[in-house]
């Protein structure tokens, strides 16, 4: 298996979606995806059709924009968990798409999709919501109003078993965010890092697992333990 780790696979604040060069990644995809690729999008929201297609929708036209055009598209949701086995055995590529972490991390537990990656001969490109489910225990920090001072709320979750990597993306945009009065980066996630480690991830970075290599590439910030520092600049790449 090859592992994409994205924050967001885009350019941001563009008008639509386009495929970010940044660090290498578009590069990295045109050497890993074979020519007419069939692809799997995987839900973030198995109730949520419209996004879902939209979300595919959008991927297809920025991977065909970059030179890389699909050769057949399929979705997993709500509409076909029935068929997961299959669809992961049909596809050479897989996308998980982004959205809120509990929401995806349920429906993926529901269609043990766990099980069918084990041994997965493809490429599997995490989106934000995507790449957090991707590690054997999930850190899925609040999110939604409400969620941060909700007891019952879990924080840690099970996932798909892909990497040990926790990220906590969109760093730029979520670094100053208030939630239940609290902030999300310097409050919540990191006060949870002690015992664990996370990376802050703004978009354009990602992690790149190939034949047994992660490396880490572009600018991000480490947090473990309550403390917080960059380990990784614009440009750079890091082996872990």
């Amino acid at each position: 298996m090859i592992l994409y780790l994205t924050s967001s696979p885009c350019v941001p604040g563009a008008d639509r979606a386009i495929l970010n060069p940044a660090n290498g990644f578009l590069d990295r995809l045109r050497r890993d995806v074979p020519e007419g690729v069939r692809c799997l999008v995987v839900c973030s929201d198995p109730d949520s059709f419209a996004f879902t297609d939209q979300f595919a929708w959008d991927m297809a036209g920025a991977f065909r924009e970059a030179g890389l055009p699909w050769g057949d598209l399929r979705v997993l949701d709500g509409r076909n968990p029935e068929q997961t086995g299959e669809l992961v055995a049909w596809s050479q590529m897989i996308l998980l798409a982004g959205g809120h972490v509990p929401t995806q991390n349920r429906f993926l537990r529901e269609v043990g999709l766990a099980g069918f990656l084990r041994d997965y001969p493809g490429t599997v490109i995490g989106v934000s919501a995507g790449s957090m489910n991707s590690a054997a225990m999930v850190y899925s920090h609040p999110e939604l109003p409400g969620e941060a001072v909700d007891p019952d709320y879990q924080r840690f979750l099970p996932g798909l078993g892909l990497t040990y990597i926790n990220i906590v993306p969109h760093f730029q945009q979520i670094r100053d965010l208030r939630l239940d009065g609290q902030l999300v980066v310097w409050d919540i996630a990191l006060g949870d890092s002690r015992g664990h480690c996370f990376y802050a991830l703004p978009d354009g970075t990602y992690f790149y697992a190939r034949e047994g290599r992660t490396l880490l590439c572009g600018e991000a910030y480490r947090m473990e333990e309550g403390h917080f520092y960059q380990v990784c600049r614009e440009g750079e790449t890091l082996a872990l």
